[in-house]
């Protein structure tokens, strides 16, 4: 049964890591950024990892931090936490300068060099490489601990990675105009 546990607990982990591929091939297809569906998508994204992370994840987290902390300590934990991870967020998005900021809207067409294009995709695939780590280990783990917490975790950081894959594979792909090389805006999308 322990085996049968890690295996399905891997295999959503995968899904949803391997789902940023999804938004890769829109690339390909891409001839000009369509800023309605990048909305559309980010949206989606948004409002289904928003979801989650009030309806399943803070309550286990409160349960979890009350269990070690009591009532009040476990609260007031958990605010903290919410609440210092919202002025990090805050924080990080006023230090970045505007034009290197992932969180502001950008067309491909308004960045005249190809090497700014691919610098920015490649700058784009490390930092959500590293965002991705986290959001693997939390899906692992709620997998192991209950499917019930585990699918609806999965399912929202699939629809949340489609964007991301895009954000990647988009400015790589108009910067090289390449589908098939180890540089090309598949393999960095895949990320």
């Amino acid at each position: 049964m322990e085996h049968q546990t890690i295996l399905i607990a891997f295999l959503l982990t995968l899904f949803a890591g391997l789902s940023t591929g999804i938004g890769s091939l829109i690339a390909f297809v891409a001839k000009r950024t369509n800023t309605n569906f990048l909305s559309i998508a980010l949206g989606l994204s948004a409002g289904v990892m928003i979801y989650v992370s009030f309806m399943e994840m803070l309550p286990k987290s409160l349960a979890s931090l009350s269990d070690i902390f009591g009532n009040k300590t476990g609260m007031l934990y958990m605010i903290f936490g919410l609440f210092g991870g919202i002025a990090l967020i805050a924080l990080i998005d006023f230090l970045i300068p505007e034009s290197r900021n992932p969180h502001e809207m950008h067309g491909v067409e308004e960045m005249k060099s190809n090497y700014r294009l691919k610098q920015t995709g490649i700058f784009t695939a490390i930092t959500i490489a590293i965002h991705n780590f986290p959001e693997g280990i939390a899906t692992f783990m709620s997998a192991m601990t209950s499917l019930e917490v585990a699918i609806p975790i999965t399912a929202a950081i699939a629809i949340h990675n489609i964007p991301e894959g895009i954000a990647v594979a988009v400015p790589i792909y108009h910067a090289t105009g390449s589908t098939t090389s180890p540089s090309s805006a598949w393999w960095w999308g895949w990320s």
